[in-house]
């Protein structure tokens, strides 16, 4: 097994590519239902440059859209959540409603030919899964059928019992999938997690591949604040499990050499009380997190520079990478 070649990693056309092929394709998870759990509710989101959102609108309905004005292809919010009744475009003033529907286009009063209904938002798919929320622009295959094994991997996991608390979003310097070729193998814990790697029993750490995702095990020792198992799926986000609560991320590419991960953090007791010992688990979350954005940044100059040529996978510790890799392969084309 060898790496993926490094042109694939820095060429801005692989980027585009992806996009069509990867995240366009895919189920995206855009993090807590709750977010859209009342009506009027909406999350707004970049997926690899493509601008979407959902919304649950006042029949109780989730739809989801992308957030282009059928006008002349202006942005119609901005990322993040919030909570409207209807959408006008700030450009022109068109006005949508949250069921799509074209409501007001100024200026065009009775245009011969121009008909409001012709012009509605252009819908694509939402779905929820354990509390969890998914779109998709052009998916390839139902929600259930992408997330493969996971359904059964998490069947006596309660994590839709888990309320968001807290949102971060973090960012770095090298492509995306450099970092998920970091995220889905053990063996840089040694030399990147010095402290992580003294708080598990490396020898004993499991890297397996399965429909939809990649799940690494290590027996925890005392005083890791993870549980022992971390999970990946395909194509872009992470399930890690803590006492108490879990975390989610997606990983975002905002150009060829700069990646954003958005995490969530839920946690089962949300009583005052355990308000610092909430913020301790999330800052080591994130601690963890940001010590592998150095050795990412270092490795994308090295491909950008031509400096590398393909290397060999570990059959032990990297059955994720190559799990990875030959999906996006795959949707690459071969």
């Amino acid at each position: 097994m060898l790496n993926l070649d490094p042109r694939l990693y820095v060429d801005p056309a692989v980027l585009g590519r992806e996009r069509e092929t990867i995240f366009a394709r895919s189920w995206q998870m855009l993090g807590p239902a709750a977010q859209v759990a009342e009506r009027g509710q909406y999350v707004a989101a970049d997926l690899a440059g493509l601008k979407v959102f959902a919304i649950r609108g006042r029949d109780g309905t989730l739809r989801a859209f992308r957030i282009v004005c059928r006008h002349r292809g202006a942005r119609l919010l901005e990322d993040g959540t919030g909570r409207c009744a209807t959408i006008r475009c700030p450009y022109h003033q068109w006005v949508f409603a949250d069921d799509g529907r074209l409501l007001n286009a100024p200026w065009f009063g009775e245009e011969p030919g121009f008909k409001p209904e012709d012009w509605p938002l252009e819908e694509i798919h939402a779905a929820e899964w354990r509390g969890l929320l998914f779109v998709a622009v052009d998916p390839r295959e139902d929600l259930l059928s992408q997330l493969g094994a996971l359904v059964e991997e998490l069947a006596d996991e309660p994590i839709e019992t888990y309320q968001a608390v807290r949102s971060e979003t973090v960012s770095f310097d090298a492509n995306w999938k450099i970092y998920t070729d970091n995220f889905v193998e053990g063996c840089h814990i040694p030399g990147i997690h010095p402290k992580f790697f003294a708080a598990i029993d490396f020898e004993a750490f499991e890297t397996t591949a399965h429909k939809g995702f990649v799940r690494m095990t290590a027996p925890p020792r005392e005083g890791l604040f993870y549980r022992g198992k971390w999970l990946w799926m395909w194509p872009n986000w992470t399930l890690s499990l803590f006492a108490g609560g879990m975390n989610t991320s997606r990983i975002n590419p905002v150009g060829p050499a700069r990646t954003e991960q958005l995490y969530d953090f839920y946690f089962a007791d949300l009583s005052p009380a355990h308000d610092e010992a909430r913020s301790d688990t999330i800052a080591r979350n994130l601690a963890v997190v940001r010590e592998d954005y150095e050795i990412c940044a270092a490795t994308h100059r090295n491909y950008e520079a031509g400096n590398y040529r393909a290397g060999p996978l570990s059959p032990r510790h990297e059955q994720g990478v190559h799990y990875f890799q030959e999906r996006v392969r795959q949707s690459l084309g071969g």
